[in-house]
């Protein structure tokens, strides 16, 4: 029997499709090696204020198809303080609650590695739940998936206007610091270019291949935009190529949160019933601040530490990257 007799589980930063089928996993695998489960509502916040409720087996019906995440989710600045940290530990306690599931990006992990260190009696597993696809250890994170299917329908759309007015649309893209959603999502629609923050693309080559060459036999054309792209916002990038780029009507639209809500996907209904399931498995051998993540399709813990810290976690694959160049010509 494991040393532990109840765990919490909640959902922090950035919401992203998955979430609740993990949710779902992480409760049921719990009562069924004989643990109480506890729900946190909106993340740190909860823990704070005490908002959490005892969950049973039914409390996570026919939730595998819902977006979002049914504990809610919200950023919390008093849990970066001592006593805010404090607070949420003897809430903890009072309920005696031992173990900690948190589903969510790096900021959740890091605020979950401090909680950890500080308050050691609290066994703590990430999940890593967020559309970016930003984090070590893990080749896809919870979420990216069906983001990237989103961002791929509404490109699909935007090319068949595009085509029929002769215009050029720069599509914006979240990922503040990864390219990942933008690299795929350009090269499944055909862009003519794709502007990643891991790979500075000077505006002058973008115009110079614009202009002539290239693109010049092309009735439309699509460029996506990571939102972290070392070149300035979106309009800002429109803006000087439309003073160069004049056989264009040059249009520019911004996905926004379109890209974080929708049913997810089956790969993302998969991922976070295996992860949910690998959390609370890891906790009951012992293991914490550490994370569950998916590699070569094998389930594995990384620790929490180098999850937020390893150099290389925003690397795109290189032959992605020539390969989107080759076939946009």
């Amino acid at each position: 029997m494991p040393d532990i007799s109840k765990i919490a589980v909640l959902t922090s930063g950035g919401d992203a499709p998955g979430m609740n089928p993990c949710i779902r996993a992480v409760v049921r695998t719990a009562i069924f090696n004989g643990l109480e489960v506890t729900g946190i509502k909106q993340g740190y916040k909860g823990m704070i204020e005490d908002d959490m409720q005892d969950m049973q087996r039914r409390s996570v019906s026919n939730i595998l198809n819902l977006g979002g995440t049914i504990l809610k989710t919200a950023r919390c600045m008093e849990f970066h303080t001592d006593e805010g940290m404090e607070k949420a530990y003897q809430n903890l306690k009072k309920r005696g609650i031992q173990a900690l599931v948190v589903i969510g990006g790096d900021g959740t992990f890091t605020g979950a590695l401090r909680f950890s260190k500080k308050y050691p009696d609290i066994k703590v597993i990430g999940v890593p739940g967020t559309i970016d696809n930003d984090l070590y250890g893990s080749t896809y994170t919870l979420g990216f998936d069906t983001a990237t299917n989103t961002v791929i329908d509404a490109i699909d759309k935007i090319r068949d206007t595009a085509d029929a007015h002769d215009r050029l649309f720069f599509i914006e893209v979240m990922g503040r610091d990864s390219g990942a959603i933008a690299l795929r999502a350009g090269i499944c629609c055909g862009a003519e270019a794709i502007l990643l923050p891991e790979k500075e693309t000077a505006i002058e080559d973008l115009i110079k291949g614009l202009k002539g060459g290239e693109y010049d036999t092309k009735t439309s054309s699509i460029v996506i935009v990571a939102e972290g792209d070392k070149n300035g916002g979106v309009y800002d990038i429109a803006q000087k190529v439309k003073k160069e780029v004049t056989h264009y009507d040059i249009k520019v639209t911004i996905l926004g949160h379109l890209q974080r809500g929708g049913a997810p996907s089956a790969f993302d209904r998969i991922l976070g019933s295996r992860l949910g399931f690998a959390a609370v498995n890891a906790l009951i051998k012992g293991e914490s601040q550490q994370m569950v993540g998916l590699e070569a399709n094998v389930i594995r813990l990384v620790s929490l530490e180098k999850a937020l810290n390893q150099k290389d976690k925003f690397k795109l694959e290189d032959d992605l990257l020539e390969m989107a160049h080759v076939l946009s010509i």
